[in-house]
């Protein structure tokens, strides 16, 4: 699942200022209270690394601008929100920040992901936001380039603190992470690096060895679903929903409590019982691919699809190895009984949702994947 992407805001759309999610709290004290005292600092380069939707983003970006903030020695709790530092982050142009990729920087014009720029560019690049679709993290490319341009901004004695902000390091290529290993064996005075990363087996062994990962991976799970509920306001689209409801959204995004309220906020959730019926009327022959398609298409989007039919191939693989299904609102088991699925035509359909994706970054025709893609639901 793919939300972790989704950044926390405050009520102006600012990530840098929104509320501290209370499973960081902890964490949060703790490295406020070592920065402020006398002859401790911040290491010189972060990971913050693991699972989508377990805020990772929200707490980094809250983390830099209490780090830049002038008064920050009165506001513990996190940035002023009015300084000179402040405004410059929510405008996007603070002379003492780098990211990469810049579309990645949250504004209040622009909270989304896309490829990497300088930051003189950032109000080009809000502007183009507007109209121009963001790309999914799994086709961006952080470029040896992109590392090589920061080095200027690194390499500025006094200059007073600065941090660069890489998001998404797993995508920098292996040119890309040397140079960056070259900067982080040659430490400079009040300059960070926070590297973000959704999948850190992909980060190289000597990137890992050279920073600190942030321990933000651990969510109690009371915490969870009491943070899931309350954003939720007890209802899933709409829907008085109970606490069991809260407990199999949170299952299904295996803990994380921001892909939980994304996903039971989104569309397709709410579209799973459809989906199995279609799936069954595909694989008697009552209903044509091209007919189930058609629908589809009018309903969500391909990548949404891809979506649902990746959640409710988890639980299929569940029942076909006898276990029980997560979802307990829609019979899968009784789906299956008569006719479930071989272990080779699951990893056929797999292999497809993944190639379908791929192709979604080159363009493809949506109609031709959707119908494609109804097809080896029928052959299921």
């Amino acid at each position: 699942m793919n939300t972790d992407t989704t950044t926390i805001t405050d009520v102006t759309g600012n990530a840098y200022f929104a509320p501290l999610l209370p499973w960081q709290q902890t964490l949060w004290t703790q490295m406020t209270r070592r920065i402020s005292m006398p002859a401790q600092q911040l290491p010189h380069a972060l990971l913050a690394a693991g699972m989508q939707g377990m805020g990772k983003r929200a707490f980094v970006w809250r983390l830099v601008a209490w780090l830049l903030c002038r008064n920050r020695d009165q506001n513990p709790l996190g940035a002023c929100g009015h300084c000179e530092s402040c405004q410059w982050l929510k405008s996007g142009t603070h002379p003492s920040l780098q990211v990469l990729p810049i579309t990645s920087m949250p504004t209040e014009a622009n909270n989304q992901e896309g490829g990497p720029e300088s930051v003189s560019s950032t109000k080009k690049a809000k502007a183009e936001s507007k109209t121009k679709k963001a790309a999914s993290p799994a086709s961006l490319t952080i470029k040896i380039d992109d590392i090589r341009a920061l080095r200027p901004f690194i390499y500025q004695g006094g200059q007073g603190l600065r941090i660069c902000v890489l998001d998404h390091a797993e995508q920098m290529t292996i040119a890309a992470a040397n140079a960056l290993l070259k900067t982080l064996e040659e430490p400079q005075a009040q300059v960070h690096l926070l590297l973000m990363s959704d999948m850190p087996a992909k980060l190289l062994p000597t990137i890992k060895s050279r920073v600190q990962q942030l321990p933000l991976q651990t969510i109690h799970p009371a915490i969870a679903l009491d943070y899931v509920t309350q954003q939720l306001g007890g209802t899933i689209n709409r829907q008085i929903v109970s606490p069991d409801d809260i407990k199999q959204v949170l299952q299904l995004a295996n803990g994380a409590p921001l892909a939980a309220i994304d996903m039971a906020k989104s569309t397709w959730y709410s579209m799973r019982g459809l989906w199995l019926t279609t799936w069954q009327a595909l694989r008697s022959g009552k209903r044509s691919a091209i007919a189930a398609s058609e629908y589809w298409q009018k309903q969500l989007s391909l990548l949404e699809f891809i979506r649902l039919t990746e959640l409710m191939m988890l639980d299929v693989r569940r029942v076909c190895l006898g276990l029980a299904s997560i979802q307990s609102d829609i019979d899968i088991s009784a789906a299956l009984a008569s006719h479930p699925p071989s272990d080779g035509a699951l990893e056929t359909l797999t292999l497809e949702l993944q190639q379908t994706k791929a192709a979604l970054q080159q363009n493809v025709q949506e109609k031709f994947a959707y119908d494609n893609l109804m097809q080896q639901l029928a052959q299921l």
